[in-house]
C-alpha cells in the first residue's frame, strides 16, 4: 500500500490526465455511495454507476481541461490572478458543470423531461455552491500544483457530490433540505430505544 502512495505523485506528473480523471471520478462516485448510505435503505449500485459514468465521461474531463485552460489564460498565483480565476470558475465553469450534472443524470435515468431537474434545482444548487466552491478554488489556484488540481477538486468534490446526488435524488438543491433530512434521520435514530 505504501508503494502505491509513493507512485501516485509520479503518476500524476507523468500521466496527469488519466490519473486526475480516475481520482476525480472515484471520489465523485464515492459521494453518491455516501449519500445513499446516509439516506438508508439498500445500496443502488446502478445509480452509483450512472454517477461514475457521468463523472468519467464529462465532469472529470471537463474539470481537467477547464482548470488547465484557466491556468494558461491566467498564469501564476498572484492574488489578483487567483481571484480572477475563482471568479471565472464561478461564473462559467460552475454553471456548466452543474447543468451537465442535472441534465446528464436525467438522460442516464431515462427521464421523460431531461430538463426538469435543471429547471427546478439549478438556482438553489448554484447558490449553495457559492458558499463552498470559491473557498475551495482559492486554495486550489493559490496553493495546489497544476498537475494535482483536478484531483484536489475531486477530493473537495466528494462532499459536493454527496450533496449534489442527494439533491438530485430527493432534495431541492438547498442546504436546508439536506439539513432537514439529516435532522429527521437523527430524530428517527434517537427516537428508537432498544427493547427492555
Amino acid at each position: 500500500m505504501a508503494g502505491w502512495w509513493r507512485a501516485l505523485p509520479r503518476a500524476a506528473q507523468r500521466y496527469p490526465w488519466p490519473t486526475n480523471v480516475l481520482l476525480y471520478a472515484g471520489l465523485f462516485s464515492a459521494g453518491d455511495a455516501l449519500q445513499q448510505r446516509l439516506r438508508g435503505g439498500p445500496a443502488d449500485w446502478r445509480q452509483t454507476r450512472r454517477v461514475a459514468t457521468l463523472a468519467v465521461t464529462f465532469h472529470a474531463n471537463f474539470n481537467y481541461v477547464w482548470l488547465r485552460l484557466l491556468e494558461r489564460a491566467l498564469p501564476g498565483r498572484a492574488p489578483r490572478v487567483v481571484l480572477t480565476k475563482v471568479l471565472c470558475d464561478q461564473l462559467f465553469g460552475g454553471p456548466i458543470a452543474l447543468s451537465a450534472f442535472y441534465v446528464g443524470m436525467s438522460i442516464l435515468q431515462e427521464k421523460d423531461d431531461v430538463l426538469l431537474d435543471l429547471k427546478q434545482k439549478f438556482w438553489n444548487t448554484y447558490k449553495t455552491g457559492l458558499m463552498y466552491w470559491p473557498f475551495v478554488q482559492l486554495t486550489n489556484f493559490g496553493l495546489v500544483p497544476v498537475h494535482w488540481r483536478t484531483a484536489y477538486t475531486g477530493l473537495c468534490g466528494f462532499l459536493w457530490a454527496t450533496f449534489l446526488c442527494f439533491s438530485q435524488q430527493s432534495g431541492d438543491g438547498t442546504l436546508q433540505s439536506a439539513f432537514a433530512f439529516l435532522h429527521r434521520k437523527e430524530a428517527d435514530v434517537g427516537g428508537r430505544h432498544p427493547g427492555k
